[in-house]
């Protein structure tokens, strides 16, 4: 295990993403690096429930932006509020978000698993900071 992912350790993840076998790959590499998955979830309406009712549940997130063609920006404002690092998964360039996420971390996909944890890496270090 990499110290990256050794630091990772234990962190609960809540995963959004509406493509089925996205989500399963990404689970399956999140519980091979230790991490708990909450989810997936694959709805705007089901993130959301999990965000503003189980906030407790989960460390972090990774969002894909589209989701069945609603944005999951209103999920993404919840975990700001909330105070809850996150990262993006998407297929679209930097240039494609909502001006106030457009410096937010993100993965694109195809990523990479380095690239995963390494993103998740700096978010958590950046919040115990």
């Amino acid at each position: 295990m990499t110290g990256e992912a050794a630091t990772l350790r234990v962190r609960r993840i809540l995963v959004v993403e509406d493509d089925y076998l996205l989500a399963q790959v990404l689970t399956d590499f999140l519980e091979q690096a230790d991490f708990h998955v909450v989810g997936p979830v694959g709805s705007l309406e089901e993130a959301l429930a999990l965000v503003e009712n189980e906030p407790g549940s989960f460390d972090g997130a990774i969002l894909d932006i589209n989701l069945h063609g609603s944005n999951s920006y209103p999920v993404a404002d919840a975990l700001v509020a909330r105070s809850i690092p996150f990262l993006f998964a998407t297929g679209y360039g930097r240039d494609a978000l909502e001006g106030r996420y457009r410096d937010h971390p993100r993965c694109e996909k195809p990523f990479d698993q380095a690239t995963l944890l390494s993103v998740f890496g700096a978010l958590f270090n950046n919040r115990a900071a």
